[in-house]
């Protein structure tokens, strides 16, 4: 295999943007950003602490209450939206191989990545420029006009994952800017890269400076001080449960919005219909081991749960597992990989954590559970882990239970629709779920009973803009996307004009 690309720049340790500025950390604190694919650093940043913090928080706020972004005519900032769109399509070759490079992920699915990332700042841009001025309330009197009216909530503070980077950030920075608030974005300091770049694209499409902050740092010291600063106004996050929970203790004495999307458990549920002929056959399992293993299964939306009836159990699985085993392996940007490395030695060894003690609670090792062997494209140093499928699972088992994000693939079985949807609901998360049937009446049954913010149907992983995204249980709280994820974005004001005024008399004077 040949790699195609050329490396990304490096950068010069200026990553924080505050008031318009590129600044290096005040501590000069830097951290090295390391490629997956084979251990080593590959850009360097700066590494920012709560000083940082309070210095992009300050900007932010100053932008909100004294500058012209928040009164800007939505036209005005829906065009801004569009320019950015524009830019990320110039620099899709760039932005995708440094998100590859980053995060680890193929270099399809980075480019793909930052076509989605120019459809939601498109979308957006044309949500807020189509929109009524207000909505009119009827007073019961032609003497009264009375319109609620929608404005930004403030400063925001916007902290994103590592699995999609630049994907997530632009879901909460696309409707932050659109709503005319101001933000702070602080990206996982293992992957920050292509959102350092954003920023500049933002400006590059004339966004005023200020309006615009990023902090690059770890989440225990610039992450905690954006979620409790008292003038941030909004904190939105997208994470693991436990410092989603964080989170949301910290911005509580302030009593400031939050959105949380902290992850699933997520189901993919296969009828024995929807295997009735060979191409539906091969569509299911094809479908299965997109659910499971695109981006390493490092996807909060993974379909890391097969639940297959049992009458073909058997001929699925091995389908599965044989093809799981043909996966091929390796440094996302070369030709022919078709999955790349974990993000993390870390999160490689938590994968690993996972596997072991599934197989000592009973689980049957169907293909993968181990670091493939090296190859020119798949260095030794680098995270690998094999697509791995456990059958024989059971609720009881840690795998089951928890999110491994990882690529690990857990097998359960049914035999009647009321035992799939039971099973299917037994989780504490609900972010997404997927039924696979031949009978449109049985796919909406299921579909209506799923407690799951998302289901697909005969499908897996696509989304659209323009819809909601969202979860429930401890998948989180508040909504992405769609005008719902707008209105996160905006406070609600209602405006009582009383056109002839008259004294009330209710008491003597």
């Amino acid at each position: 295999m040949a790699d195609r690309t050329e490396q990304p720049e490096q950068l010069d340790h200026r990553t924080i943007h505050a008031g318009g500025e590129w600044l290096e950390a005040v501590s000069g604190a830097t951290r090295e950003i390391i490629d997956p694919a084979d251990g080593r650093p590959f850009a360097v940043v700066a590494e920012g602490d709560e000083k940082d913090t309070d210095l992009a928080v300050a900007a932010a706020r100053a932008a909100f209450d004294e500058g012209d972004w928040p009164h800007t005519p939505v036209v005005e900032r829906a065009a801004v939206l569009q320019r950015v769109a524009d830019l990320l399509v110039r620099d899709r070759e760039r932005l995708g191989l440094l998100e590859s490079r980053d995060a680890g992920k193929t270099l399809e699915e980075g480019r793909v990545d930052i076509d989605c990332v120019a459809d939601a700042f498109r979308y957006f841009a044309g949500l807020v420029a189509s929109e009524a001025p207000g909505r009119v309330v009827d007073a019961g009197s032609p003497d009264i006009h009375s319109v609620v009216v929608h404005e930004p909530v403030g400063v925001c503070a916007l902290i994103t994952p590592w699995n999609y980077p630049l994907l997530q950030a632009s879901w909460k920075i696309a409707p932050a800017l659109a709503a005319g608030n101001t933000f702070v974005v602080k990206p996982s300091e293992i992957t920050p890269l292509t959102t350092i770049a954003l920023i500049d694209l933002l400006l590059e499409a004339g966004l005023p400076a200020g309006v615009a902050g990023i902090v690059t740092g770890p989440g225990h010291t610039a992450g905690a001080r954006l979620a409790e600063h008292p003038d941030v106004d909004l904190v939105s996050f997208t994470g693991g449960l436990v410092s989603g929970t964080k989170v949301a203790q910290a911005a509580a004495p302030t009593v400031k919005k939050v959105a949380l999307e902290l992850g699933g458990k997520n189901p993919n549920v296969v009828f024995a219909d929807a295997c009735a002929t060979e191409e539906a056959f091969d569509t299911a399992v094809d479908q299965a081991l997109n659910a499971a293993f695109i981006h390493s299964g490092q996807v909060c939306s993974a379909g890391s749960r097969l639940i297959v009836e049992e009458s073909v159990r058997e001929r699925f699985v091995a389908e599965l597992a044989r093809r799981a085993e043909r996966i091929r392996l390796g440094r996302g940007t070369e030709d022919g990989v078709e999955c790349g490395p974990l993000v993390s030695e870390q999160q490689r060894a938590k994968t690993e954590a996972y596997v072991a003690s599934a197989l000592a609670e009973g689980a049957e090792l169907r293909s993968g559970g181990r670091r493939p062997q090296p190859a020119p494209h798949r260095p030794e140093s680098g995270y690998f882990y094999e697509p791995t499928v456990l059958d024989r699972c059971h609720r009881e088992m840690r795998v089951v239970r928890e999110e491994v994000f990882g690529p690990v693939l857990t097998v359960e079985t049914f035999r009647t629709e009321d035992e799939a949807v039971a099973l299917a609901n037994d989780t504490e998360y609900g972010l997404a779920g997927a039924v696979w049937t031949a009978d449109a009446g049985r796919a909406r049954r299921v579909a209506g009973r799923l407690r799951h913010g998302t289901v697909w149907i005969n499908d897996f992983h696509p989304y659209l803009p323009q819809a909601e995204w969202g979860g429930f249980g401890k998948s989180g709280v508040g909504r992405e996307l769609g005008p719902a994820g707008l209105a996160e974005y905006r406070e609600s004001k209602h405006v009582y004009q009383n056109l002839a005024p008259r004294p009330v008399r209710w008491f003597a004077g």
